[in-house]
């Protein structure tokens, strides 16, 4: 989707050194790529240590003897 929006030259620049990105596309495209990855990353974490169903350590320890 083209969109024209109006970036700070500074923000841009570093976008452009952390990603390391050949072009400004790049640069967007990647930092926003991250930036959706940490939000999914943080939702999921909220579901930490929530299930029942998982084995403990010790289940799997257990299970792991047996073979």
């Amino acid at each position: 989707m083209k969109t024209t929006v109006d970036i700070p030259d500074k923000e841009l620049a570093d976008a452009m050194k952390f990603t390391r990105a050949k072009t400004k596309r790049e640069a967007i495209v990647t930092a926003i790529a991250e930036f959706n990855r940490r939000r999914r990353m943080a939702y999921l974490v909220k579901y930490s240590g929530s299930s029942s169903s998982l084995m403990t350590p010790d289940e799997l320890k257990k299970m792991r003897r047996k073979d």
